[in-house]
């Protein structure tokens, strides 16, 4: 994992029974950041899908891969914000091509990119600093952007 000193970490292996665990911490961080409990809740789901598209798309099912979690409170753009970093050892994920499917095809599946772009404030996608695996950047302002209300 990248270096640096996050309120924060957990490291879990790719087990899909693991994102509970994930999840729980999550949730109970944003509400202890200042979140209300309809966002901690927003929020939740998108490490969620975060964290399962690492599982099925990065690790293709694997359950001993590593995956990351940092969380952290920050200032973005003036505003305070809560930073949630997901970090994995993939190989071969081309950033390029991740992306949410069009909303009109009607099928299940496939917008868990859309739901983490709708989310947050901000998502930054990017090599990891060892170039082994895939770093995910999300920010979620506390105040601003309509962040309590749901709204952006």
């Amino acid at each position: 994992m990248s270096a640096g000193h996050a309120q924060i970490e957990l490291r879990v292996v790719s087990k899909p029974d693991y994102l509970a665990v994930a999840r729980a911490l999550v949730e109970t961080a944003a509400q202890k950041m200042g979140f209300d409990a309809e966002t901690a809740g927003k929020v939740v789901l998108a490490v969620d899908e975060a964290m399962a598209n690492v599982i099925r798309h990065g690790y293709g099912g694997k359950e001993d891969q590593p995956i990351w979690i940092r969380i952290d409170p920050i200032k973005d753009e003036g505003a305070a914000a809560v930073q949630f970093v997901i970090e994995d050892q993939c190989a071969g994920v081309d950033l390029g091509k991740i992306k949410s499917r069009p909303l009109d095809e009607i099928k299940p599946g496939g917008l868990g990119v859309h739901i983490i772009q709708e989310v947050m404030d901000k998502v930054e996608y990017r090599r990891r600093d060892d170039g082994r695996g895939v770093t995910l950047r999300m920010v979620k302002r506390l105040v601003g952007g309509g962040s309590q209300t749901g709204e952006k």
